[in-house]
């Protein structure tokens, strides 16, 4: 086989495998930033996974401190994972899509609310039934939104 042969058959197997797995490395990023989810409820702070403890929901990657964490979570996703899939709740509520700081949270009614900094945390705590109201509704028309198209 000449050269030219090979790096046409390299490179179409390379865009095949590339397509092929597409998906599968869409979202390689961990959600929540590393943080363990399960941790939030469990301790005062919440503490970063270590990779050696995964499981996806709906296509996020979640991370895990430990086997026990990975296996609540496994028990009932939805019950740890964040409000509004990690997004700062204030943003949430003025319609927009901002990353929430895992360390910027509250955990109200067993539900983990992150916030983009201390500042916009206290405008939230302000009125956190309202701003959690508001995000809730605004969250049913942004969810398949794009950050950058808000």
């Amino acid at each position: 086989m000449n050269i030219k042969k090979m790096f046409l058959s390299l490179a179409a197997m390379l865009a095949f495998t590339a397509t092929a797995n597409a998906g599968e490395y869409q979202n390689s990023t961990p959600a929540v930033q590393g943080y363990d989810v399960v941790s939030y409820h469990t301790g005062k702070r919440p503490i970063k996974g270590n990779g050696n403890f995964v499981a996806t929901h709906k296509g996020a990657t979640y991370i895990f401190a430990n086997k026990a964490n990975q296996e609540k979570f496994s028990a009932n996703p939805e019950k740890y994972v964040p409000a509004y899939g990690g997004y700062c709740a204030f943003g949430v509520s003025v319609g927009k899509k901002f990353i929430g700081d895992p360390e910027v949270f509250r955990l109200v009614d067993g539900k983990v609310y992150l916030n983009l900094d201390a500042g916009i945390q206290d405008m939230w705590l302000k009125d956190v039934p309202g701003k959690i109201n508001q995000a809730d509704k605004n969250w049913k028309k942004i969810k398949n939104k794009s950050p950058a198209s808000l």
